[in-house]
């Protein structure tokens, strides 16, 4: 195929991969991949498409020292081109964990910054790169769903991620570029296969596309055969999952005991990437299913995934944030105020409309704490019980029991808001609210 033909063809597959929408942000990296896209896309703008709003975006890393030269450069391109260009600085740290992966994560946190109700995002990876991401869920020992490698869209932060280049091959791109006389630039680390992908990219793939020219095309197809095993299994699945979450999206533990190994690590499994977790390994697998779902009746099982922690209450699992221990924490706080509680809490505030508590007196001084000891009367109930027995009896959960605002004055218990009122504080003067964290209430049953 003549280089005349190749550019159309690329020109013709980005035309026809973006479809209707015409609100484009381009991730744009200053090399030879992402410089192809860009500039078909702009030759669409020219040429077909007048009415594209198309804006590229650079994310400097501040890894290379060459990052500064490589912004510019980005920003020069996308001058001659006359289309925006925004450069977003991330933060790395260099001595924590896989690099990759938080230099992925730090992209798209940038990218995400910069979306508008109907912008999508391209991305310029190809067949070459979803050959690469193959073999290393190949490598990790993956299932279909690491083996289906990049889909050529997914979503990121609820907005379309588009990947239009990804049944072009790198020798194509690199035809495109001379074609047109483009400018990139070439990132040194690119040359070090201490990195995984690039160990493959530098040594592997090309001996294995010299002796089967067509291996990474095949790799593909594998790769596209997964997608639809994957996307089967979804669809098999997803009745059984509606029927056993909730609207908190808490997943029904007994009926799993009754499903095969196999059945509950897939339904499991989908849970999960409902929430958009990083997938467990087997082994992280088993271990939820043995520490968690078949933990002792009376105990409180964790199991940490990623940023994310997995709970068991009343026969339900559920997904959370990972929680600071907020038991330590004593706030002083002036009722004519809102009180912005830590931990994404949320803002608490004084009501004197419906009040269900007492107001201070001019010798107490109100706090708000997290945790409480020792025995508790409460306004409806008879007799005194267990600050931990109430929680039981009113079906709060062990990790809500440390993130409820208790209000104090002096070093008496006035109330745990929306949850219950003390004798001690009994009165119709005033109600304590809390908005906009975690949890959300306003009355107390």
């Amino acid at each position: 195929m003549g280089k005349r033909a190749i550019t159309q063809a690329i020109e013709h597959t980005v035309l026809n991969r973006i479809g209707e929408h015409r609100d484009i942000l381009v991730a744009y990296s200053g090399g030879i991949d992402s410089t192809v896209l860009v500039h078909a896309l702009v030759r669409l703008k020219q040429q077909v498409l007048p009415e594209l709003q198309l804006t590229a975006i650079y994310i400097h890393h501040g890894i290379s020292t060459n990052a500064d030269d490589w912004a510019k450069h980005c920003q020069q391109q996308c001058q001659l081109w006359q289309i925006p260009c925004v450069v977003e600085k991330v933060s790395l740290r260099l001595d924590q964990g896989n690099i990759e992966a938080q230099a992925r994560a730090a992209r798209y946190a940038a990218i995400a910054k910069h979306f508008n109700q109907q912008t999508i995002l391209c991305t310029a990876q190809h067949l070459d790169d979803q050959c690469e991401t193959f073999l290393l869920a190949l490598k990790r020992g993956s299932g279909p769903a690491g083996l289906s490698a990049m889909p050529e869209q997914s979503l990121l932060a609820d907005h379309l991620l588009l990947r239009p280049l990804l049944t072009i091959c790198r020798h194509q791109i690199e035809q495109y570029a001379q074609a047109y006389h483009l400018q990139w630039i070439e990132d040194e680390s690119n040359q070090d296969d201490h990195y995984d992908r690039n160990f493959l990219r530098l040594n592997v793939l090309p001996l294995l596309n010299q002796r089967w020219p067509h291996f990474s095309q095949m790799v593909v197809r594998s790769a596209e055969l997964c997608q639809q095993q994957e996307q089967l299994l979804n669809e098999l699945l997803a009745e059984t999952l509606a029927q056993l979450t909730d609207k908190q999206k808490s997943l029904s533990i007994q009926p799993l005991l009754s499903f095969s190994a196999v059945k509950r690590n897939a339904l499991l499994r989908m849970w999960l990437k409902c929430s958009q977790v990083i997938m467990p390994s087997r082994k992280q697998l088993a271990m939820i299913w043995q520490t968690v779902i078949l933990a002792r009746e009376d105990s409180n099982p964790t199991f940490l995934l990623a940023d994310k922690q997995i709970r068991r209450y009343q026969n339900r699992l559920y997904l959370l944030p990972r929680y600071q221990d907020l038991r330590v924490n004593k706030l002083i706080w002036q009722l004519t105020n809102p009180l912005i509680l830590p931990d994404n809490v949320g803002i608490l505030s004084a009501n004197s409309a419906q009040g269900n508590c007492r107001l201070p007196h001019e010798n107490e001084l109100v706090s708000v704490r997290f945790s409480a000891h020792g025995q508790l009367q409460i306004v409806g109930r008879n007799g005194s019980r267990s600050i931990k027995k109430l929680w039981q009896e009113l079906n709060i959960p062990p990790w809500m029991r440390s993130r409820i605002p208790l209000i104090f004055y002096n070093e008496t218990l006035i109330t745990a808001v929306g949850v219950f009122v003390t004798q001690a504080g009994k009165g119709e003067q005033i109600r304590f609210i809390i908005n906009d964290g975690d949890h959300s209430t306003s009355h107390v049953d």
